[in-house]
């Protein structure tokens, strides 16, 4: 469940790989040009399928940690710029759910897992 909802939180980066005004014009709000916002969205929108597929343990952890990053960095550009709670405590929420998916993945998921060998 938790996961899913990470996947889903990626979405708006197809907003932003089209460019749309409403999302060039936040990130304009935050200081940061236009060919970021894009860029970004094309990571987004590939952690969120990372995140779905099954195998792939090294690319989850990567997109794992991506999304975390653009979670804690979008909360604190906000609290940067004096923006409302709202736009600080969403990424956080969000950060939180994510951090939920990472620890709660099967153990087929998981990234080296260390077997108690009994020796």
């Amino acid at each position: 469940m938790s996961t899913g909802l990470v996947a889903f939180t990626m979405l708006p980066g197809v907003m932003q790989v089209m460019r749309l005004p409403e999302q060039a014009e936040g990130f304009a709000k935050l200081g940061y040009p236009l060919y970021f916002m894009v860029m970004l969205g094309v990571w987004k929108l590939l952690g969120g399928i990372a995140v779905l597929v099954p195998r792939y343990p090294r690319v989850k952890e990567w997109a794992y940690a991506g999304i975390f990053f653009d979670y804690t960095s979008a909360a604190v550009s906000n609290a940067c710029r004096s923006d409302s709670v709202g736009h600080v405590v969403a990424p956080l929420v969000c950060a939180a759910i994510l951090v939920c998916s990472w620890a709660l993945r099967p153990e087929s998921r998981v990234l080296g897992t260390i077997r108690a060998t009994g020796t």
